[in-house]
């Protein structure tokens, strides 16, 4: 009987060591968000982010925070709920993002935004931020999209990781300063086809030619204050996150914590893919 009891607490403890293993796939982030998600939902959320966020991870409220410490002093809550339905992973497997729906209660709907990395092997959260908006009424199409193939530099150094970071910042501060030149229609010079916005209010925005008409129709001037810049090691994907003030086109300004995600393209290029603005707190 005793024997039977310890492997049954052995067998608990490599399941719970293998949960959120990454394999360098979308399908394995996904399911690590999903767990994720499941534990929070059994357990409440010290456990989930006590389990699932990395040591430096942050999330946003509003303001970023480290994830730990922010749960640890929080009450209990179990009543979040979210589904993964956009998912990337870089192709050398050190990072990913996933993005979709989230309930809080019985009325209070929103998109959620997460970046993770592979920490030891496993999935961990590295930031988590999120938007409001009413009861959604579109559904989402899933797509978890696979990494074209698989590149991981072997004698990759802080140097190079740190001369990597630096054209993503440079990237940033040419298109802040274009904005201040041009106007908020300058993203479009920056933005991929099939970009995702997620923005306070409004259900997810796809897609090139509806985020132009956004920002058009909205804003006038953007100021972008870039806080930290991480390029994934494959060299094709890239985040940041700092702090956008938005003048509105009804004489108002609003300050967000943004996360861009961008895309290295074919002539070398970096477009955004995703971004993201939480309402900040100043």
């Amino acid at each position: 009987m005793r024997k039977y009891i310890y492997t049954i607490i052995a067998a608990s403890i490599t399941m719970g060591a293998y949960a959120q293993k990454s394999d360098g796939s979308a399908k394995s982030l996904v399911k690590a968000e999903t767990e994720f998600a499941e534990t929070l939902a059994k357990k409440g959320t010290k456990s989930a982010y006590s389990d699932f966020a990395a040591s430096d991870g942050l999330v946003f409220r509003p303001n970023p925070v480290n994830a730990k410490d922010y749960y640890r002093a929080q009450p209990e809550a179990k009543d979040v709920s979210w589904t993964p339905v956009y998912a990337r992973v870089s192709r050398s497997g050190d990072w990913g993002f996933t993005t979709g729906p989230f309930k809080v209660g019985e009325d209070a709907y929103g998109q959620y935004f997460s970046v993770w990395k592979a920490v030891d092997g496993r999935w961990k959260l590295a930031l988590d931020l999120g938007v409001s908006h009413n009861k959604p009424l579109n559904k989402a199409d899933v797509q978890i999209i696979e990494p074209k193939d698989s590149f991981k530099p072997i004698f990759l150094n802080d140097k190079e990781r740190a001369t990597g970071a630096n054209i993503i910042a440079t990237t940033e501060k040419t298109l802040d300063a274009t904005i201040k030149s041009y106007g908020i229609s300058a993203f479009a010079g920056f933005i991929s086809p099939d970009v995702r916005i997620l923005f306070p209010g409004y259900e997810p925005i796809l897609g090139k030619d509806k985020a132009i008409a956004f920002f058009n129709s909205m804003i006038s001037k953007a100021t972008l204050k870039t806080t930290k810049v991480d390029k994934a090691e494959g060299g094709d994907l890239a985040y940041t996150y700092g702090i956008a003030a938005l003048d509105y086109k009804a004489d108002l300004r609003e300050s967000f914590n943004y996360v861009f995600v961008y895309e290295r393209q074919a002539d070398h290029n970096w477009n955004l893919i995703a971004m993201v603005f939480a309402p900040a707190e100043r």
